[in-house]
């Protein structure tokens, strides 16, 4: 009996000297030291620059190598996820097609002329890591669905009938946020953007010389993919 007592009193006199939140600090991280902070939930709007590429559609008359700003504004959906609205002002440029000449004349592919086009989105975001950033960074991947308006395009120039018109967009996202203080965001946002292009049936059309700006075994339409890479700075209120 005598000797478990003795036991007893070191074993206190050894907690005492080595407390308790000293051995609670050797589990995960101290608070004010650890890389991980919890985000900031609020709303807010993100202004943005970037350059949108891809690809111009088998009759390589669909409009890229566009430049675009716009402005998306952020809603904080529970700690994880983030719904946005976006709209963007962007000038690109395309090429028209004329079916009716030579494919080897001057005049059967001519441009790039400039068009405008407005796009639109909702879209959706998940952050990676939750709720807390690393470091100051959370990345994320998300998704949306959009209309893109052409403002301004060369139009019909050849009576081939191709017009842009309002495409239905889809898009697929990854990028990553950078929380400079609790209200300032820096924000690196690659996407992928879909739209589908239509061709007039005169691009089936044989030209002088046998040659169609679309094969007749092909369809008249086509899904092309966008990558679009942007820079934008957000504030949160």
């Amino acid at each position: 009996m005598k000797q478990g007592f003795k036991w007893a009193i070191v074993g206190a006199a050894l907690l005492t000297a080595y407390p308790a939140n000293r051995l609670t600090a050797q589990v995960g991280h101290d608070p004010a030291h650890s890389p991980f902070h919890d985000i900031r939930t609020g709303a807010g709007p993100v202004f943005f620059a970037g350059h949108l590429s891809g690809d111009r559609g088998r009759a390589d008359a669909g409009p890229a190598n566009g430049l675009g700003i716009g402005v998306r504004y952020e809603m904080g959906l529970g700690r994880a996820t983030v719904v946005q609205f976006s709209g963007a002002y962007l000038k690109a440029d395309r090429f028209i097609r004329d079916p009716s000449v030579d494919d080897s004349a001057p005049t059967r592919r001519t441009g790039p002329f400039n068009t405008e086009i407005l796009l639109t989105e909702v879209a959706l975001q998940l952050r990676l890591t939750g709720g807390k950033t690393w470091h100051g960074f959370a990345p994320y991947i998300g998704t949306g669905l959009g209309l893109a308006f052409p403002l301004s395009a060369p139009g019909d120039t050849t009576g081939s009938r191709y017009t842009f018109g309002t495409k239905f967009t889809v898009s697929a996202a990854t990028g990553l946020r950078w929380h400079a203080s609790r209200k300032l965001t820096v924000h690196l946002d690659t996407r992928m953007l879909f739209w589908r292009l239509t061709y007039p049936i005169s691009f089936h059309d044989l030209s002088g010389d046998g040659v169609r700006v679309v094969p007749v075994l092909d369809p008249l339409h086509e899904w092309t993919a966008h990558p679009w890479v942007s820079l934008g700075v957000g504030w949160n209120f």
